[in-house]
């Protein structure tokens, strides 16, 4: 292995950005992966087992710092308890074949034509309204323990560290619940979980699906690429992410891994961090399978809950604020608030067509 990539290299280098800048990838995901083994049946070790095989599978397939994050909107939907875990895997089955189909299609460009910009930021925008919904109901059950959560968060902000603040709020959870449960015995995962599939086709499972398109199409494929082509001079194409990740899920999701997704904000995370190469992938894939024989569910009980409120509010407020880079801003706020009031995919729908019509007007 080299020690360091050249700018428009590819290469597994291990040394300290590899470790750096593996903490940046993983303040995208841990707390939203603890929230759903807290609040549904999602099973952590199953989870962390599916994050640690796909961060080594892409972080040696593409030598570069790729993100494997979870779906947000359809981690969001489950959270709030609007999707269960069966409506949620098979969601992510479905969006595995759609992903595969348009990847291997080259079709990608052509579907984000039609989505438009202002509808993706406006899809983040309700995601994050979800999860702060979630996370103040949560919170208010003990407001002392919250504003510990958040104090700490702001801490790390005004020390300059505001994008390590939900992994520092996250961390502290996980200590917490370690000192009321003690440090568990580990054992291997077993057999995945079997939701039933069957049960789970419904409305609130499509609507999941075409909201998580949008935000998949946005910021995991065609964000992502510019971003590779921005910091690291290198080309890989919105095509090639969008295979890659319909292949991930059709098998992660089968094994007991719930909707995982590439993203910018994790690339950008790990790139801040120090990250250059797809080395940073092999530490943290390393570090999640590592950890998963010690998630016990007497483990995941002890964590508290009123600091996970605090924890979801914290990665709602850096999802929304997505929305001020919105090129028609009122139409992502109108896409979020609608979601509120009704569901994420109808709000999916009435945007696009709203942007479809103010396109052919302008």
């Amino acid at each position: 292995m080299t020690a360091s990539a050249s700018k428009g290299g590819r290469s597994v280098a291990l040394g300290p950005g590899a470790l750096t800048g593996a903490i940046g990838d993983s303040i995208t995901v841990i707390p939203l992966v603890v929230a759903l083994a807290l609040l549904t049946d999602v099973s952590l070790p199953h989870a962390l087992v599916a994050f640690g095989v796909f961060q080594l599978v892409w972080g040696i397939r593409y030598g570069l710092p790729v993100s494997v994050e979870p779906m947000k909107a359809l981690a969001a939907l489950g959270v709030a308890g609007a999707l269960t875990y069966a409506e949620l895997a098979l969601a992510g089955l479905i969006l595995g074949i759609l992903l595969l189909a348009i990847g291997l299609s080259g079709t990608l460009a052509y579907v984000e034509r039609w989505i438009g910009e202002p509808v993706i930021r406006g899809v983040q925008f309700a995601v994050g309204l979800v999860l702060l919904e979630t996370g103040i109901g949560l919170a208010v059950e003990d407001p002392a323990v919250a504003l510990v959560g958040v104090a700490l968060a702001a801490a790390f902000a005004l020390a300059g560290h505001g994008k390590a603040s939900a992994l520092a709020v996250a961390l502290v959870g996980v200590a917490t619940a370690l000192v009321a449960a003690g440090v568990p015995t580990p054992r291997l995962p077993g057999a995945p979980p079997t939701p039933p599939f069957g049960a789970a086709l419904t409305r609130a499972t499509l609507d999941g699906v075409v909201a998580q398109l949008a935000m998949t199409i946005g910021n995991a494929a065609l964000a992502t690429s510019l971003l590779f082509a921005d910091l690291l001079d290198a080309e890989v194409t919105p095509d090639e992410l969008a295979t890659s990740m319909g292949i991930t899920n059709l098998i992660a999701v089968p094994l007991g891994g719930i909707p995982m997704c590439h993203g910018c904000d994790g690339v950008a995370g790990k790139y801040a961090f120090g990250a250059r190469t797809g080395g940073a992938n092999v530490v943290l894939g390393v570090g999640y399978l590592a950890a998963a024989p010690f998630a016990t569910p007497a483990l995941i009980a002890a964590f508290p809950l009123a600091m996970l409120g605090a924890l979801l509010a914290i990665v709602a407020v850096s999802l929304a604020r997505n929305v001020t880079d919105s090129g028609n801003r009122a139409l992502s706020v109108g896409i979020g608030l609608l979601a509120l009031a009704t569901n994420l995919g109808v709000a999916f729908v009435v945007g696009i067509a709203v942007h479809l019509a103010w396109e052919r007007m302008g």
